[in-house]
């Protein structure tokens, strides 16, 4: 498995709350373009720029890519570690539901990038969520997505997030990407 560098983020907290890695392994039998697209595709707004407009529509990218990062990338599999920091969380310290649903989101097309063409644009369809514990503010935890199926028209994602330290799950997901035809013109 080859290592890329990645985007290092700042290091704010202590080594046992932080995701931030100077490496991503990405596996041998992923054709290298497929992996730089999906190890840019986390790192793109991977620390907020402080002369944006924070009022934009788009200000949840960077809130979601700062605690987002991509730790393994294969054909058809990514492996995330989030980090729960206080910009993600709600009125009682864990996760913010919404913030759950945006990581799912972006995961499921990164994976879902790893074996659809470039030429085809995806849409999310159906994104549904199982809430079964929390995740507390300075949680670790392990993001795995997997493409359960693809085909011509479809593919759909299994998401799952996991507490790192004891491998608990915290939240389940399932996203159906529509495929969009290619323009013939």
């Amino acid at each position: 498995m080859a290592r890329t560098p990645a985007a290092a983020a700042p290091n704010t907290s202590s080594e046992k709350t932080s995701s931030a890695s100077t490496t991503t392994i990405i596996h041998k039998n992923l054709p290298p373009e497929s992996a730089n697209i999906v190890v840019e595709f986390f790192s793109d707004t991977a620390t907020p720029d402080t002369s944006l407009n924070y009022n934009c529509n788009d200000f949840y990218s960077h809130l979601i890519c700062d605690v987002l990062k991509a730790d393994l990338v294969q054909h058809g599999r990514i492996s995330c570690t989030v980090t729960v920091q206080p910009s993600v969380t709600n009125d009682y310290n864990g996760l913010h539901g919404g913030a759950i649903a945006s990581i799912a989101e972006r995961l499921a097309i990164a994976c879902a990038r790893t074996v659809v063409a470039l030429d085809k644009q995806l849409f999310l369809g159906e994104l549904s969520m199982s809430y079964l514990s929390v995740a507390a503010q300075n949680e670790v935890l392990a993001v795995d997505g997997s493409v359960v199926r693809s085909g011509r028209n479809l593919t759909v994602v299994a998401i799952e997030f996991r507490i790192k330290k004891t491998q608990k799950p915290v939240y389940l997901a399932r996203a159906t990407l529509y495929h969009m035809p290619a323009s013939k013109l």
